[in-house]
């Protein structure tokens, strides 16, 4: 169990360390931390929370503090070493992470896509039928006193989930992304074959991924989906424009009807997924279709706001794979709108990679349009640019911050979906603004 009082978090903005701030300070723990001074979508909650945040500066550690240092952040840094100087507890987040999960039923969720969506519905249905702990990569994080389950999100980049030892692991796909990190998909394996085999009871793997198929462990894998082969099954599928519903089935035993006001397939297997964990630990399926039933989806995951005549989506999509899902879910809920993807590519490597991708599914929008790359500290620069993938993609063009109003302008009583992992909302707010003001 952690024992300091006093902790500080270097970097204390970034999603998962925001989290776990929130995470201690309401188990009764002193926070503060340091980040950069621009605004932030994960800050206001740490400022409602009361914990102060403070410019990078040395001179912010301090003896009786206990450090926690974002994982994007080497020795180099000057707080680091401030702290590696004044001889301090210090720790990365993927290690306070794994230390603090041990006294709880911990519950986590992996994989290339869709762990936040998951995580959150997951931290949802089991918040309202049992005390519990959780942390999301949205930066939302509570930490009750005396909790039964654990529930967080378990990033696979640079093999960070490698920390972690769960109860029960959900892993909802093998993809190859990060490829700044991994070699290739067989690498991306590895990492979560290791995963595999340091969870304690149970796997949930999504059925249709032959990665996952390819999985061995020492516990049952349970594989969910909508094919016979899979052990919970979703069938009777209906998707509307008001949301989803669905019967569940798992080994021949009919387990309920379900309803989800989600839309998107994506979000019927997250939720076949949270079914799944909640059978396993003899959960009652009427308390679970109830809290599916009021699960208004997680930050920044299909967010959507009405102004005028448009529908403006805000969605963390960032790879193809997510893009294909948040474009299916705005046809289902707006079948005779023209949906206008607006896309923000994050990272260079990643926009090189996926070039190809992008365009394909980009081009399934009935009109495209693409943001400068995001430029962070991981890559600042690249061989690859936004013209680049624009030229693949049929009609599409590159808008920034200053035409947005002239590209924009022309769209009537229809779906804006602005979609990245960067900076994208900043695209949003002067759209908004043009939509406000006009």
């Amino acid at each position: 169990m952690i024992e300091q009082k006093n902790y500080f978090f270097i970097g204390i903005k970034g999603s998962g360390m925001s989290a776990l701030a929130l995470i201690l300070h309401s188990l009764g723990y002193h926070v503060s931390g340091s980040d950069i001074t621009e605004y932030t979508f994960t800050q206001q909650k740490l400022e409602d929370a009361g914990i102060k945040i403070l410019p990078f500066n040395a001179d912010n550690i301090q003896p009786g503090m206990t450090v926690v240092a974002g994982n994007s952040f080497t020795e180099d840094h000057p707080e680091i070493k401030r702290a590696l100087e004044l001889g301090v507890p210090f720790m990365r987040y993927h290690e306070l992470l794994g230390d603090l999960m041990k006294n709880y039923i911990s519950m986590g969720v992996a994989g290339a896509h869709g762990k936040t969506s998951t995580t959150s519905l997951l931290a949802h249905v089991m918040s309202g039928v049992a005390p519990t702990s959780y942390l999301i990569g949205d930066g939302n994080g509570k930490g009750v006193k005396d909790a039964k389950f654990f529930v967080f999100e378990a990033d696979e980049y640079r093999r960070r989930f490698l920390a972690y030892a769960p109860d029960y692991m959900i892993m909802t796909n093998i993809d190859f992304d990060h490829p700044d990190y991994y070699q290739d998909i067989n690498d991306v394996f590895d990492a979560f074959q290791t995963e595999a085999n340091q969870v304690k009871k149970a796997i949930f793997a999504w059925g249709d991924d032959p990665n996952l198929r390819k999985l061995q462990a020492k516990v049952p894998i349970y594989y969910y989906g909508t094919s016979d082969k899979d052990d919970f099954q979703a069938r009777n599928i209906k998707r509307t424009e008001t949301g989803s519903e669905f019967d569940v089935y798992h080994d021949g035993q009919d387990l309920g009807h379900y309803k989800i006001n989600l839309f998107g397939e994506h979000n019927i297997l997250n939720s076949l997924a949270v079914i799944a964990v909640s059978y396993m630990e003899h959960i009652n399926h009427d308390e679970v279709a109830r809290e599916l039933l009021t699960f208004k989806g997680a930050k920044r995951r299909f967010n959507q706001t009405k102004l005028a005549d448009m529908v403006l989506i805000d969605d963390y999509a960032h790879h193809p794979t997510e893009i294909k899902a948040t474009l299916d879910a705005a046809r289902q809920e707006y079948p005779d709108k023209k949906i206008i993807a607006v896309f923000q590519p994050h990272t260079f490597s990643r926009t090189k990679a996926y070039m190809n991708d992008f365009a394909k599914i980009l081009s399934t929008a009935d009109q495209a349009y693409v943001t400068p790359i995001f430029s962070s500290a991981r890559e600042t620069s690249g061989d690859v640019s936004s013209e680049d993938l624009v030229a693949k993609i049929k009609g599409a063009k590159v808008i920034d911050c200053d035409n947005i109003d002239t590209l924009l302008g022309q769209y009537h009583n229809a779906v804006v979906v602005f979609m990245g992992a960067g900076d994208i909302q900043k695209y949003e707010r002067v759209y908004q603004n043009y939509l406000t003001n006009k």
